[in-house]
């Protein structure tokens, strides 16, 4: 109740602070509740997707992100992600958006590791994409301009992608080479 209540008294200005120290908390508290909040992985603000996690104070322990969305975490930084796991969603990925939020992205699945290419056809944000190994290291960022449909190919081969906001990797000093944690949510979305 403590966290919620900071959460919703805080100016936008420390917002992303309490949102990382929210994400860190429900991850050792619970989140089974919040996998029965229906949740609109397209039209979704930050706000909901903390108050989805954040109805879960009293669970039990084994907290997961609410379905369709994984938190991909750098150390002390996570990343709220829609997964985007089917050809369809991958092709849409972050078309039509008009911002995407501090700390939130979207994390593109594939079934493979081989080279990937990215464009940006009718996506109006500023990117950075990181491209990862199985194994969850990041192998190549890349900053990506909005409406350019030239490709932003990976240096090496990638089973994932991960796309922010642009200049978000390099203000948290993430690098090629870099380990991530993803934890994905519940599934049957």
């Amino acid at each position: 109740m403590l966290l919620r209540e900071l959460f919703h008294n805080t100016d936008r200005t420390n917002s992303r602070a309490v949102f990382s120290l929210l994400v860190l908390w429900v991850g050792a508290a619970a989140c089974a509740d919040a996998a029965a909040v229906p949740v609109d992985s397209r039209n979704n603000s930050e706000t909901e997707v903390v108050a989805a996690a954040s109805r879960s104070e009293t669970s039990d322990l084994g907290a997961l992100p609410p379905a369709g969305y994984a938190w991909v975490i750098f150390g002390a930084d996570t990343v709220v992600a829609e997964v985007a796991a089917t050809a369809d969603e991958r092709a849409q990925g972050l078309m039509y958006r008009d911002e995407i939020p501090d700390g939130t992205g979207m994390l593109f699945v594939f079934q493979d590791s081989q080279p990937r290419s990215f464009w940006m056809a009718n996506t109006y944000v500023a990117l950075d994409i990181a491209y990862l190994d199985p194994a969850y290291r990041i192998v190549d960022v890349i900053a990506m301009e909005p409406l350019v449909t030239d490709s932003y190919p990976s240096d090496a081969p990638a089973m994932f992608a991960l796309e922010v906001r642009q200049g978000w990797f390099g203000e948290q000093e993430i690098r090629v080479g870099a380990q991530a944690n993803i934890v994905f949510g519940v599934q049957g979305r």
